[in-house]
């Protein structure tokens, strides 16, 4: 929503949303705030159920909600099914997409074999490397390296100092936030005869529509066939994703996940923050993994997956630290068959 442009009433809320209007529909929305820290003018919402207690003091002018709640709700508000869906929503018209102001600026560097579509805006000390293209729309912040062979895809945002190294095509309208590096060698390694021999990275990374990736992100290039996010893939910040991983559309992972190489995931997976899962591995559609969770297996059924254990009084960790040292010798001695 544009500085100069009216503040929208609860009714054409309603209406643009398909929302269901309970109370006055001409109170006018400037923002948007939690139920606790609202004040006048501002729309909050109701999700969880741990915050109802908020509800009948809150000072928003109006809140989105579910039906079962409507009827304790104090001051207008928008019924809606999924409460925090339509909240997204209506609190995306607060916050507009940056729209690209056209040019190069007088400090980037431009390649001369690079294209760099009229339409796109490369910012403040950038570079675009030989035989890359940015296409129109796109928006290079302050600081983007965009090495060589790379393409930027129509209406994407790189925020600031994001790197492409080599070999990344990103689709349409992806964001990426600042420091994130996409495109740089994969771990790929040889012993030969107690030495280190590299093994040369010689794929790139391919990134679907509407992906964003987060700050300080590294997406590593495939070693010969492409490390690849499916569309509308969703990354936070401090993720690793390594070579020839494939993530599959819409599944998101939250910060710190650490992918290693050659794992396949599937659509519409949720991976907890700090969770870890080895190579050359699949986990299957519709799966969910909790934070700090390690998987070491491939995943074969939907459903929610946990391996971490739960926080404990450190003098009871220590005990059943050392009782687990000991579960082996007592299997042993109760004479359960060995099925290592």
């Amino acid at each position: 929503m544009s500085a100069s442009a009216p503040a929208p009433s609860l009714a054409e809320l309603a209406e643009r949303f398909g929302l269901r209007l309970q109370g006055k529909g001409d109170v006018r929305i400037t923002g948007v705030a939690t139920l606790a820290g609202a004040t006048p003018g501002r729309l909050a919402f109701l999700a969880n159920p741990r915050y109802r207690r908020e509800l009948a003091g809150t000072a928003a002018s109006a809140v989105v909600l579910a039906e079962a709640d409507a009827a304790d709700c104090p001051v207008p508000c928008l019924v809606a099914k999924s409460p925090y869906v339509a909240f997204a929503r209506i609190a995306a018209l607060f916050d507009p997409p940056p729209v690209a102001a056209p040019g190069i600026h007088p400090s980037a560097v431009v390649e001369p074999d690079a294209v760099v579509d009229p339409g796109a805006q490369v910012g403040p000390f950038c570079y675009v490397g030989a035989r890359s293209h940015v296409a129109a729309g796109a928006i290079l912040g302050p600081g983007c390296h965009v090495g060589e062979d790379n393409h930027v895809g129509p209406g994407c945002e790189l925020l600031g100092r994001v790197t492409l190294v080599t070999r990344v095509r990103l689709g349409a309208r992806v964001r990426i936030h600042p420091g994130a590096v996409l495109g740089a060698e994969g771990f790929g390694l040889a012993m030969d005869a107690g030495n280190w021999v590299k093994v040369p990275q010689l794929g790139g990374v391919v990134v679907g529509d509407d992906c964003e990736i987060g700050a300080n992100t590294c997406i590593d290039r495939g070693a010969i066939e492409d490390t690849v996010l499916e569309q509308d893939v969703r990354l936070d910040n401090l993720v690793q994703v390594g070579h020839n991983v494939r993530i599959g559309a819409h599944t998101a992972m939250a910060g710190c996940v650490a992918v290693a190489g050659s794992a396949r995931i599937g659509r519409y997976c949720l991976v907890g923050g700090g969770a870890g899962i080895a190579g050359h591995l699949s986990i299957c559609d519709k799966a969910t993994i909790t934070a700090m969770s390690l998987v070491t297996a491939s995943i074969t059924e939907p459903g929610e997956y946990s391996s971490a254990m739960t926080v404990q009084e450190s003098r009871r960790w220590r005990r059943n630290a050392a009782r687990f040292r000991q579960l082996d010798g007592l299997v042993r001695r109760m004479g359960a068959p060995d099925k290592d």
